[in-house]
């Protein structure tokens, strides 16, 4: 085995999975695949992947075994009639999924003798293998730096720490921002396009936006840290008069304002609870106790 690009199986060959094989593939490393549905190799295997017939097979083949499968019940099938030769190995989960789940697979794992890390992957396939694309990992650090070398030809591994629940925590959080973001760039999109405005010509300034948006968020972050939200920028209060504006423009163009009469009824919320004097921060505390500030 060369140390230098140890050997790595691969359990799941979906989408996500071949991309994570062929990028460990391209970095040199020996690698075992295995899928129930076999076909699924052949591609790999046309590139200098070893098929495997069997999950105990493709388990036995390598010291680290990354799964990315459908779900965690996936997992636990495809391992569980297996579990005896996972001793001495080391599990990376990229399944999706939840904190709790990720935490019973971690107990789990380390009462067959197994290392195990939980990680999120957040790309999509063709971003997998960029050292600009993040994965996020949690569990125990000394696992995490064992094979640190290895998660790079994936992409930027990330340790978050050694509660194995973090990176799935994470990934919905993240998940969330991007849904927000893309829904309301789609928004203005919907808005600007009633005026036949392009969206490629908006999107330009929609970037250059959010970069600022950044920053407000680097403002915020020890606001919500502290608990405390001093209004010395734009408050709650003209937050409000100020969203009016953007369902005005949008009523009258017959684009549909779910989303920004959502964010206004999450806004007043703060204000009767008495933020209305505090920074946007605030909102944070309505949305920690949904049945608050009604």
């Amino acid at each position: 085995m060369n140390s230098d690009h140890p050997a790595v199986t691969v359990i799941g060959l979906g989408s996500m999975g071949s991309a994570l094989a062929a990028a460990l593939l391209d970095r040199g490393h020996p690698t075992t695949v295995w899928n129930r549905t076999a076909g699924r190799a052949e591609a790999l295997a046309a590139r200098g992947a070893r098929p495997a017939a069997t999950p105990g097979e493709a388990v036995a083949a390598s010291p680290l075994v990354v799964a990315c499968v459908l779900d965690y019940e996936a997992l636990r099938a495809v391992l569980e009639p297996v579990e005896g030769s996972l001793a001495g190995k080391v599990l990376v989960n990229l399944t999706s999924g939840s904190p709790e789940q990720a935490r019973e697979t971690a107990g789990w794992a380390r009462s067959l003798g197994a290392g195990y890390l939980d990680g999120a992957i957040m790309t999509t396939p063709p971003g997998v293998g960029s050292a600009e694309m993040m994965f996020l990992y949690s569990g125990p650090p000394e696992v995490f730096d064992a094979h640190r070398p290895t998660l790079a030809a994936l992409g930027d591994p990330v340790h978050l720490g050694a509660d194995p629940g973090l990176a799935s925590l994470y990934d919905a959080a993240l998940l969330g921002l991007m849904w927000s973001t893309l829904t309301g760039w789609l928004h203005g999109a919907a808005l600007l396009g009633a005026e036949k405005e392009e969206a490629t010509a908006f999107t330009p300034f929609a970037v250059r936006w959010l970069t600022a948006v950044a920053g407000f968020m680097t403002t915020y972050a020890p606001q919500v840290d502290a608990g405390r939200y001093p209004g010395d920028d734009a408050t709650v209060d003209v937050q409000i008069a100020a969203i009016d504006h953007l369902i005005h423009a949008a009523r009258a163009r017959g684009v549909d304002n779910a989303l920004p009469e959502l964010l206004k009824h999450t806004m007043e919320r703060a204000r009767d609870a008495g933020h209305g004097s505090d920074s946007y921060a605030s909102v944070i505390e309505v949305l920690k106790n949904p049945a608050g500030g009604r």
